[in-house]
């Protein structure tokens, strides 16, 4: 495959990858309540603020996947919600389906096999936007991974540093995945009962870490670090040890909660290590209810976005909320959403 082209802007893709491994700390935990409540939280984190600004995009929307000359070009069949860095690039979004779709660091990642030509390109400025607009539930998701033929377009930095990402993928019903490039082939885990998703090491290897630390008992003896296996233990072990409710308000609660657990205090630092990542933000996808909440931590409060209220008709307009501007919102921000046109992929 191609080897990985394109130049973006820092942070545009990566968000949480453009970094040292010890400098980034996303989490994500699945939350699964009653009456087919499932809340999806994930922070976002780097050692300074990254702009991230909230799009919602109808169907019947014409799109590709890069700019060379051998895009993959699709019309969205679903309207998304997209948390959009730097106004470039998309980090992660939920569809109308309830479909949601989380990027986070992962220093193992390796896209592209230098030996295969593929016949598109995929940029990951849309690779979460592909996915979510012609995908409606985890099995869809693993059949158009299954034969992309596609090589990863993406940045490079600070000397040639990669944007290394994993993905994790829950749809309404609480099915997930995780999914892991590896020289140019996709490896697909099926999640089953595990919870949590962190960073390094790799899905394998971190599911025998959880395993090690179940026998062990978190009632009384839990790994506290910040590093990605103690976090990841310890969303895990929370998810399946908090009250299960079907309430949506204390559902997002319960998981904003099991989240700020496994959070990096924001402005936290550690002698000699100046590249440590705080969270920066964090976001909740209530995959019933169809709302998308967004916390940044130096706001006061968190709203979200109802996409039961949203047209998302071919034709509608792309809708924005500036998230430098909400420093005095909290609960639904749908009138704060305002047409715009779409943004510009950073390729």
């Amino acid at each position: 495959m191609k080897k990985m082209t394109g130049i973006l802007a820092a942070g545009a893709i990566a968000l949480a990858a453009f970094a040292p491994v010890e400098a980034d700390a996303c989490s994500r935990v699945l939350y699964q309540g009653n009456d087919s409540l499932y809340v999806v939280a994930r922070s976002l984190d780097w050692k300074t603020p990254i702009p991230t600004n909230i799009y919602v995009y109808p169907r019947g929307m014409q799109k590709q996947s890069s700019n060379l000359s051998n895009p993959i070009r699709w019309t969205s069949k679903y309207g998304a919600v997209y948390a959009v860095s730097y106004d470039g690039g998309i980090t992660e979004g939920m569809n109308e389906k309830g479909l949601v779709v989380n990027g986070l660091f992962c220093k193992g990642t390796i896209y592209n096999a230098a030996d295969t030509n593929a016949k598109y390109t995929m940029s990951l400025a849309v690779f979460v936007a592909w996915l979510l607009d012609l995908n409606s539930t985890v099995d869809e998701v693993k059949a158009a991974l299954t034969d992309p033929q596609f090589d990863i377009q993406g940045a490079t930095f600070d000397g040639g540093t990669v944007s290394a990402l994993h993905w994790g993928v829950t749809d309404a019903s609480g099915k997930s995945i995780i999914f892991e490039f590896d020289h140019g082939k996709i490896n697909i885990y099926d999640m089953g009962d595990y919870r949590a998703m962190t960073n390094d090491p790799q899905w394998p290897k971190m599911t025998a870490i959880i395993d090690y630390w179940e026998k062990i008992g978190g009632m009384h003896f839990m790994p506290g670090t910040v590093t990605s296996p103690d976090r990841c233990v310890r969303a895990n072990y929370f998810a399946h040890h908090v009250e299960a409710t079907g309430e949506t308000d204390l559902g997002v609660s319960i998981a904003r909660s099991i989240l700020l657990n496994s959070s990096v205090p924001y402005t936290y630092q550690i002698e000699g290590s100046p590249e440590l990542s705080s969270t920066q933000w964090r976001s909740y996808s209530d995959l019933r209810d169809r709302r998308y909440y967004f916390e940044l931590v130096t706001n006061p409060g968190y709203y979200y976005v109802d996409l039961n209220k949203i047209d998302l008709r071919k034709g509608a307009p792309v809708l924005k909320l500036d998230t430098s501007k909400t420093s005095d919102l909290v609960g639904c921000a749908n009138q704060r959403l305002y047409k715009t046109p779409p943004f510009t992929p950073m390729y």
